[in-house]
């Protein structure tokens, strides 16, 4: 019989309707959500560990930190994999930092639900449910930080929320699912790349996100670096271009020493330097902008602050989000 632990973290799945509020309020304990995952018992011994009871959006990078260190240390005990419920609306920013950071070959297994325990077709008890399934499973060893939801498995790195109030709420772009979870069974469909990790302490959470639209100047990349901001993503458009007026910004941003990485605003496809233009790709490259491939803007983010904290050399920052994108060039 599987070991597997299971940490509580808040969100929907710990949710019940407040009468007086008549909203969604954190209820539920890691305890009481176990009792409705009916029959688990055959399929692996669960020890349950309550990290916290809150809403996703009330999730800071501190508060990842901890709860990655708290992943780490289960993983080097005797448990066969690790389960975590997690609010939807951050959880893919959590379980890809968890995803960087944790060097294991153990199941990592994120999980949430769309409904709250006070409304028809909750999700949760079968999520978890699923879950406890796959952290189980040989199948799920070396696959990275998984994300089982609607009895679909996504990878960390790869999945994203595409719905707001959808059941199948996440999921990958271009590749769809890695597997699925049928009658209690994991199958994976496809291998996945794992990518560099780093075990580090601490994160540096300095980083800004900006999203691009039209006519936009360098405004917010000046107040990022007025504040002392030492990363700065930057949703680009299309294939990674940016408006003409922020590339005085970008120019600043970098010859103060802050990495800035480009990425699409697309909800599919990755950034190239594909466009000579004044805020083009090409342009921007050559100013010593950091390509971030396919991922998306909160994603790169996490990614970010994951490599200040573990090396000041840009030039190595730059080499964890370029090398897939130039390796066959």
């Amino acid at each position: 019989m599987k070991k597997v632990a299971v940490i509580f973290n808040g969100g929907t799945i710990s949710m019940k309707v407040d009468p007086k509020l008549k909203a969604a309020v954190p209820s539920l304990t890691g305890e009481e959500i176990m009792t409705l995952v009916t029959g688990i018992e055959d399929y692996a011994k669960v020890d349950s560990f309550q990290f916290s009871s809150f809403p996703s959006p009330h999730m800071t990078p501190e508060i990842m930190m901890d709860l990655a260190k708290l992943i780490r240390e289960l993983t080097l005990g005797d448990y066969d994999g690790v389960v975590v419920t997690h609010g939807t609306d951050t959880l893919e920013e959590t379980a890809y930092l968890v995803d960087l950071t944790v060097n294991t070959r153990k199941p990592i297994v994120f999980t949430g639900s769309m409904r709250s325990g006070s409304e028809l077709g909750y999700d949760g008890p079968s999520n978890l449910a699923a879950s406890i399934c796959t952290a189980a499973s040989d199948k799920s060893k070396g696959r990275g930080v998984l994300v089982c939801l609607n009895g679909e498995l996504n990878t960390a790195s790869e999945v994203t929320k595409a719905n707001s109030m959808a059941l199948n709420a996440f999921r990958t772009p271009t590749y769809g699912p890695v597997g699925i979870v049928d009658n209690n069974q994991v199958i994976f469909y496809r291998q996945t790349l794992r990518h560099e990790s780093h075990e580090i302490d601490h994160l540096e959470s300095r980083v800004a996100l900006i999203k691009t639209c039209t006519g936009m100047d360098s405004a917010f990349l000046d107040f990022c670096l007025d504040r002392g901001d030492r990363g700065i993503v930057i949703e680009a458009m299309g294939r990674g271009n940016i408006p003409p007026q922020m590339v005085a910004g970008v120019r600043r941003a970098i010859s103060q020493g802050v990495a800035v990485v480009i990425v699409s605003r697309c909800f599919e496809g990755r950034v190239f330097d594909s466009y000579g233009y004044p805020g083009g790709g090409r342009n921007l490259r050559e100013l010593g902008v950091i390509l971030g491939d396919n991922l998306n803007g909160q994603k790169a983010r996490i990614k970010l602050m994951v490599a200040l904290s573990a090396t000041e050399d840009l030039t190595t920052v730059k080499e964890w989000f370029e090398r897939d994108l130039y390796s066959e060039l």
